[in-house]
This record gives structure tokens, sequence and C-alpha cells, in this order.
């Protein structure tokens, strides 16, 4: 559930301030606040969470290596070309919230 929330929040943010939610598109605005403070990637971040809770509720703890991995292929296939869009749009303003708030979680 609360991946789901995550999910929710950032997509309500993202729609707020006018910008694109769907991976491949041209963002209009740079969100750094709320969610997008504590994660460059809350969306994705939620999804890590959402199949987290379903291994762990399934009772398959060897199973978390799947979110490894679904973490690595987003991360190849999806974040990596957002955040060159977006450091190609909002350059150094980009750069210093990328400096301060991490990929996945954290400070």
């Amino acid at each position: 559930l609360g991946g789901l929330a995550l999910m929710g929040l950032a997509v309500a943010q993202m729609r707020f301030a006018g910008t694109t939610f769907i991976p491949r598109r041209d963002p209009s605005a740079l969100v750094t606040g709320g969610v997008f403070g504590f994660s460059r990637n809350p969306i994705y971040l939620g999804d890590a969470l959402v199949l987290t809770g379903a291994v762990l509720w399934w009772d398959v703890p060897l199973a978390l290596v799947v979110v490894l991995g679904f973490m690595a292929i987003i991360q190849a296939r999806f974040i990596l070309g957002e955040e060159a869009r977006l450091r190609a749009h909002f350059g150094p303003q980009f750069d210093e919230w990328a400096g301060k708030t991490a990929r996945w979680i954290g400070f």
C-alpha cells in the first residue's frame, strides 16, 4: 500500500506541475519537492516497494533478488534516459537537485 501511495503522490505532483509522468516524453517542469525531495524516481521506487510487498506477502524471501533485478533493469532502460532528458532541459537546476537527492531513496 505504501508503494501505491508513493506512486499516486508522485503522479499527482507531476500533474499539478503540468509535466508528464509518462517515460520517454519530454518534461515541461522539474519537480523537486514533496516525494521528489527524497527520491528522484518515486514512481519506480513505489513499483519496487509493491514488488517487495508481494514477495513478502507470499513469503518467498529468496525472490527478493527479483526486486534487485527489476531495479537494475528499470535504471538501465528508463531512468538513465530520463535523467539525460532532464539534464538537457533543465541543466544546472537538474544537476543541483541530483546532487542532493538520491536516485532511489535518501538525501
